[in-house]
């Protein structure tokens, strides 16, 4: 599969995904290429008439701005920004992020609006199709004046040969690569430094990578959902469209549509109940899965928005004569919906632990902790506590980024976004989620093999939902050694294959 960058033809977050899925080789379009080389070519020919010192192309940086730089220092003042900057610490960006970085960033040069050169542009396509990954640290980015710090450890090895990378899998230097691949570090041409740092890819590809988890983790919490209704003999009724119609929230809709979906047919759903109604984990369960699904969709839409636009400073408009410095790096609308995403998720985890603490209470007819000789036998009261947890600490994670601030830059960049920060907390909160759906379905599996046995079965979709688990995880008869069949659940859900 070839993806060509196309600045007249959107990029979807769906698009994204078949990119990821299929290992697509990236090339830019004849479009792009000549909108990048037509702004390359405006911007030289500009520094030659221009009078007036243009930000970022012949002055320094942030609060140095004042400071004008002699045409023969300009490839040294874009290197110099590049090395200053690329100071991250803490864990390593996962991969597959620095995959969607290296992507996103050649996206928001093909609109030709940044200033580099084509090579430069190329480069980053060329270490994305060779799987040449730059080591980038996850802590540094104030989320304002773009993600400077990440960015500039991604460029470091990429454009300038230095720092390490991932290649053929072990972890090597950048001159090591460069030398195997006969490249030459690029001579960054005036402004190229502050196009390649200024942006805000590092964000925006942590939110990519949210979303496509996200959108996974709620349809695999419905799932989870519909499973653990059967096995704890829930009611139906809370899922009529019937009732949904009345507040018709789209996702509520979905949810509830979902359920009945995977219900279908089942014996112990369509069986007289004692009882009249059940907890709200699972009675409320379309209302809070639908608001995470809207909460969702809503983030969706303005990351689509961010990936397919120019979010570097300043931003170059041949077509206007113009050479404008503005706030485009700035993550605040990335940072807000990082932290409502992460929310919405998180609460995908809050309502599953409640369910599985009531699959483990002894009530109807299940015995208490799922096992058949408690006493003895713990059976699953302690899975129950690693979810809880994890949703423990979930909540913490949730905790606003996008409200704090802290000016740098001598106070020239007095209010920033942290959508850095927010960026990374939320790929924690998935992660964390994901782990607590995984002890949902490890202890409503259980719990239906005990239903099994008064003779009722559940609808053909959740059997051999359970069938398939049950090949990675056996039913628990008396206690064992529960955490290699927790993290069995979790790959179990990784892998699990998802109709669109």
């Amino acid at each position: 599969m070839i993806h060509s960058f196309n600045p007249e033809t959107p990029l979807t977050i769906a698009r994204v995904k078949e990119i990821i899925d299929n290992h697509a080789t990236l090339e830019l379009s004849d479009e792009a290429k000549r909108r990048i080389e037509k702004c390359r070519n405006y911007l030289n020919k500009k520094m030659e008439t221009q009078k007036v010192p243009i930000y970022g192309v012949t002055t320094g940086f942030g609060s140095l701005c004042n400071i004008s730089i002699s045409k023969e220092q300009l490839s040294q003042l874009q290197k110099n920004l590049v090395m200053s900057h690329a100071c991250g610490v803490g864990d390593e960006v996962p991969q597959e992020v620095v995959r969607l970085m290296l992507l996103l960033k050649a996206q928001n040069f093909c609109f030709g609006y940044s200033g580099a050169q084509l090579q430069t542009v190329q480069r980053l396509i060329d270490c994305y199709n060779d799987d040449i990954l730059p080591v980038v640290y996850q802590q540094g980015s104030l989320g304002a004046s773009g993600d400077l710090c990440p960015l500039a450890n991604l460029m470091l090895p990429a454009i300038l040969g230095m720092g390490e990378v991932y290649w053929k899998g072990r972890r090597c230097t950048a001159e090591e690569v460069y030398k195997a691949k006969g490249w030459q570090p690029i001579e960054l041409q005036s402004k190229e430094g502050l196009a390649l740092l200024n942006g805000t890819q590092f964000m925006s590809s942590y939110a990519v990578w949210s979303i496509l988890k996200a959108q996974r983790l709620s349809a695999q919490a419905d799932m989870m959902l519909s499973l653990s209704l059967d096995a704890f003999d829930g009611r139906i009724e809370p899922f009529f469209e019937s009732l949904h119609m009345v507040r018709p929230h789209k996702g509520q809709l979905q949810t509830a549509a979902a359920v009945r979906k995977y219900t279908e047919g089942s014996q112990l759903i369509s069986r007289h109940k004692e009882h009249v109604q059940d907890p709200y984990s699972f009675r409320c369960a379309p209302q809070v899965h639908g608001a995470a699904k809207d909460t969702i969709a809503y983030v969706a839409s303005v990351v689509e928005t961010e990936i397919n636009s120019t979010t570097d400073n300043p931003i170059v408009l041949p077509d206007e004569d113009m050479v404008i410095s503005g706030g485009h790096f700035h993550g605040e609308p990335l940072a807000m919906v990082l932290d409502f995403l992460a929310i919405a998720v998180a609460e995908l985890g809050s309502i599953s632990e409640r369910r599985t603490y009531q699959l483990i209470d002894a009530k109807r007819g299940l015995p208490s902790f799922l096992v058949a000789k408690p006493g003895l036998n713990s059976g699953f009261m302690i899975p129950q506590y690693t979810a809880a947890a994890i949703v423990s600490q979930t909540k913490q994670l949730c905790t606003p980024c996008s409200i704090d601030s802290i000016p740098s830059s001598q106070n020239q960049e007095d209010l920033v976004s942290m959508g850095g920060n927010a960026a990374t907390k939320c790929y924690r909160v998935m992660e964390n989620v994901e782990r607590v759906l995984a002890i949902e379905l490890f202890n409503a599996a259980q719990a239906l093999d005990f239903r099994h046995q008064e003779g009722l079965k559940s609808s053909p979709f959740i059997e051999q939902l359970v069938a398939d688990f049950r090949k990675v995880v056996n039913f628990v008869d008396i206690d064992q050694v529960m955490f290699k069949h927790i993290h069995a659940s979790v790959k179990f859900l990784q892998e699990m294959a998802i109709a669109e």
